[in-house]
Formats: C-alpha cells, structure tokens, sequence
C-alpha cells in the first residue's frame, strides 16, 4: 500500500491529526470491496466511461423509456459507478457515519488548518497482476 499526500509541510506531518488520517485512508484502501481504482471522477478514462455507458444503455434499451429519461438514469448509474471505483467518492468503511473519503480528508484538513490533499495512491494485492 502506497498513498503520496499533497500540501503536508514538516509541522503537519507530526500533527497527531494527520497520522490518524494517513492511518484511516490506507485502511480505507485497505478494507474498501471494492477496492479504489481512481482517485477522482476525471482519472477515470474516457474508454471505461464509455464502456459503462454502453452497458447501461443496453440495460435500458427495453424499457420503452425516452432517450431523455434514459441518459439520465444513465447518469445516474455513473455515479453510483464513480462511488465504487473511486477514492474520494466511496464511503468511509473505517467510520460508523460513513462519510465520503473526500469529506474525511476535508475535515482533517479543518483540523490541522492546512490544504492536505491525496496525489495517488497504489494498492497491491498479492496474486494480482500490475497493469
């Protein structure tokens, strides 16, 4: 596991603050089914977008619905797709409230009275292949 954060200087890096969210996130990373594979709505690519479009609408083609209607369910089921395969947008499996992971780092950053922010992150599993 491998999380690079943005914005720590060296008096909030020894904060307690940011220890616990460091802690929280690599957990979160961690714990979270499914697992993260991007770190914001606009790393996800283009293609995986597309592809899950198209399998949305191919869902819906059926239903008689308007096409109006229909690219908005479409959007819809994106953003249920964006809370489980991206970071800031999933829910917190470490916390009981469950709020987004972008949330947790907004309320850190309140604390700490500084701008942290999460670069990239990278989770191994053993037995998966890196692409």
């Amino acid at each position: 596991m491998q999380v690079e954060f943005g914005g720590v200087t060296p008096e909030v890096r020894n904060r307690d603050e940011f220890k616990s969210l460091v802690r929280e996130i690599t957990m979160h990373i961690a714990a979270a089914n499914p697992s993260p594979r991007y770190l914001t709505r606009e790393a996800v690519p283009a293609d995986v977008l597309d592809k899950e479009r198209g399998i949305y609408r191919a869902q819906m083609e059926s239903s008689g619905k308007p096409a109006n209607i229909i690219d908005k369910i479409i959007e819809g089921k994106l953003g249920a797709f964006y809370q489980q395969v991206v970071l800031l947008e999933q829910e917190s499996v470490i916390r009981e409230t469950k709020p987004k992971v972008k949330d947790v780092v907004a309320e850190a950053n309140k604390a700490l009275g500084a701008s942290v922010t999460i670069k990239r992150f990278a989770r191994l599993k053993v037995g998966e292949s890196v692409a």
